[in-house]
């Protein structure tokens, strides 16, 4: 998951959907925004794994919330999953342009656009989208199987249409 820019209730619904699906890590590619989301994330069955972005304004707060929920870092994080799959994690893609090496799988944001794609070495990439839903109003998470190796896009419920402003006459 990322961009969830402070969306405490998609958060949750993302933490829902994570858990009933038994996610047994949860990665999120930046883009907290500031520390209230990090509670919820307190309520995740699985391990997360979480870098900054470049919205993360309170980076102090995050870091000391993130320490009770997992494993924080700046970009590019590596991991590597029980079963061998290895991630590199960043907010903005350009950060491992030059840094790709054996990964596996990786995971990406920053455009709030959800986005699957294998490059010619075979490589996944993944952009899970936009948990707030601010930008498009349509929030996604991305779900990673590590038997298939598949990922798919999923989407969280619909949001309101947005607040439009009338001009002043």
């Amino acid at each position: 998951m990322a961009d969830i820019h402070d969306n405490v209730d998609n958060l949750r619904h993302a933490i829902g959907l994570f858990n009933a699906v038994g996610c047994r890590a949860v990665l999120l590619a930046g883009d907290f925004v500031s520390p209230l989301v990090v509670p919820s994330m307190r309520k995740l069955h699985g391990q997360v794994i979480a870098c900054f972005g470049d919205n993360d304004g309170n980076q102090t707060g995050i870091a000391g919330g993130m320490k009770i929920v997992g494993v924080l870092g700046h970009p590019p994080l590596c991991w590597k999953s029980p079963d061998g799959v290895r991630f590199l994690m960043c907010h903005q893609l350009q950060d491992v342009k030059d840094c790709i090496g054996d990964a596996d799988v990786v995971i990406f944001a920053h455009t709030h656009r959800a986005s699957i794609a294998r490059d010619r070495h075979g490589r996944l990439f993944v952009n899970p989208g936009e948990v707030g839903g601010w930008m498009f109003r349509r929030p996604t998470v991305a779900v990673y199987d590590t038997e298939t190796r598949e990922a798919e896009i999923v989407n969280l419920p619909a949001m309101p249409p947005a607040v439009e402003i009338e001009q002043w006459g």
